[in-house]
């Protein structure tokens, strides 16, 4: 038992220590630096929690809460549900799951910053794709990235990004489902979207739940698909950006770090919420 541990220890280690250099250092280290009034630098001042104060009374960094949720709200309706319904639908055939696994699956290999680098070409307001399609069919042009419409059209790359990754989430848990369950259904009469709403949503619901909480913490952390398409400008900006701008366009850390750690609390209370709301005795099979 005790060499059992040992190699434990040894197969565990390796991960902890990544961890802890990535994930918990940073955290502590911005948690300290949230009651210093710094550059980053030599001119390091104890402040305690006048961050902390400054962050409730910040309009901006309400405003890029704000936006965030919308752009959270796009996320879970679209990416999670296009995602949900494309699983559905490639469930149901019987030849082909493996190709549209991997096509749907296809855009998460690509870096954030090469798709948002191809929006920006197909929202160009003069030679983009949308425009001239626009054009020729007798339409005017659009300003895709303007201040009412920004957000929306950044959506639209940020859900397309994802939604094979979870497309792939939800089409592994129907296949765990066991035949016998549908066979029975079938016997039942229940089929078609009966047998998708009473039956494969209830069985999977334990990996929607994770779904939505990896979709949730993901928004959060967009930066590369609003910094490249806005900057941050017309209405774009959001945590991620303004955490950024703090930090490192204006030099000050300790209030940049503040801004993290709320992000860090933002996530953590968003997914126990989540977890609360779909809380329910998972069904075993």
């Amino acid at each position: 038992m005790k060499g059992d541990k040992k190699y434990i220890a040894a197969f565990l280690a390796p991960a902890l220590i990544l961890i802890s250099i990535f994930v918990y250092y940073p955290f502590l280290k911005s948690l300290y630096l949230s009651f210093y009034r710094t550059s980053g630098f030599f001119d390091k001042k104890f402040v305690g929690l006048d961050n902390y104060r400054r962050m409730f009374t910040d309009e901006l960094l309400g405003a890029a809460t704000l936006h965030t949720l919308e752009l959270m709200l796009y996320v879970i309706v679209f990416q999670v549900g296009i995602a949900l319904v494309l699983a559905v639908m490639v469930d149901s055939i019987s030849k082909g799951k493996q190709f549209f696994r991997t096509v749907f699956f296809f855009p998460i290999v690509i870096s954030g910053a090469a798709i948002s680098l191809l929006f920006v070409l197909i929202y160009n307001y003069q030679f983009g794709m949308l425009n001239n399609a626009l054009s020729s069919f007798g339409f005017e042009k659009i300003l895709w990235l303007s201040e009412s419409g920004s957000l929306k059209s950044i959506a639209v790359p940020t859900v397309w990004h994802y939604v094979g990754f979870y497309f792939v989430l939800f089409l592994t848990a129907m296949s765990k489902i066991p035949s016998d369950f549908y066979e029975a259904a079938k016997l039942e009469g229940i089929t078609g979207i009966q047998k998708t709403t009473m039956l494969t949503i209830p069985l999977i619901l334990s990996d929607i739940k994770v779904v939505l909480i990896l979709a949730i913490t993901g928004t959060l952390k967009v930066f590369d698909f609003i910094w490249i398409l806005s900057r941050g400008q017309n209405g774009t900006e959001v945590l991620g950006t303004y955490m950024y701008k703090k930090a490192l366009v204006d030099q000050n850390f300790g209030y940049g770090s503040t801004i993290a750690i709320y992000i860090v609390v933002f996530g953590v209370v968003l997914s126990l919420i989540t977890n609360r709301l779909l809380k329910k005795e998972e069904i075993t099979y």
